[in-house]
């Protein structure tokens, strides 16, 4: 008799364990970090199988935390891979994985690198130096100089081409210098007068 209460009692201690650490219902968080996610369509699976449509964070930096809806359980391996990517990113990549959980785990990063384009333009009738800006890049142009090229701005990010510096004796104005970067801007003319 005093046996079978002993045995009663390790089986309920070994339930109580199972649960604690997770068990088959899984109680066990897998996530982590995302940065460079701006708009919808990152979708990450767990072992090929639980996917999970990633939202972009609503503060609208493109950095966050995500975990997936499915939890885990104690022991299990987990393996998370970019199934898909939104349509202005380059490629995702992921750090740490892989692993078998032991606890909640919080260390999966996920890294998007936007997709960029070149902001270029014409300039006509530059007699001296000009000095063009679009945010913080500057560019200075001599006197002769028929053309000028940004560096590479993130798709969906604006650009606002100025001019910084007018030309001794000249006004130069600058015309479809605003917009959403969808692709390469080329479009953006610089013209300088008397």
């Amino acid at each position: 008799m005093k046996s079978s209460y002993l045995r009663a009692g390790a089986a309920l201690a070994c339930a109580v364990a199972l649960s604690a650490c997770g068990g088959d219902d899984g109680q066990l968080l897998l996530g982590g970090q995302i940065v460079g996610v701006t708009k919808p369509g990152l979708v990450l699976t767990n072992n090929g199988g639980s996917d999970y449509a990633v939202p972009p964070p609503a503060n609208g930096s493109g950095a966050g935390e995500f975990y997936f809806p499915n939890l885990i359980s104690t022991d299990d391996r987990y393996n998370v891979e970019v199934k898909a990517t939104p349509d202005n990113v380059s490629k995702c990549t992921i750090e740490n994985p892989s692993g078998r959980a032991a606890y909640h785990v919080y260390t999966v990063y996920v890294t998007c690198l936007l997709k960029t384009h070149p902001v270029s333009g014409t300039v006509g009738n530059l007699k001296g130096r000009l000095e063009l800006v679009n945010g913080s890049d500057r560019v200075v142009l001599e006197a002769g100089a028929t053309s000028f090229n940004f560096k590479e701005v993130a798709q969906d990010s604006p650009y606002t081409v100025a001019v910084l510096r007018q030309p001794a004796d000249q006004t130069c104005t600058v015309a479809n210098g605003n917009g959403v970067v969808g692709g390469p801007v080329s479009n953006v003319s610089v013209t300088c007068t008397p």
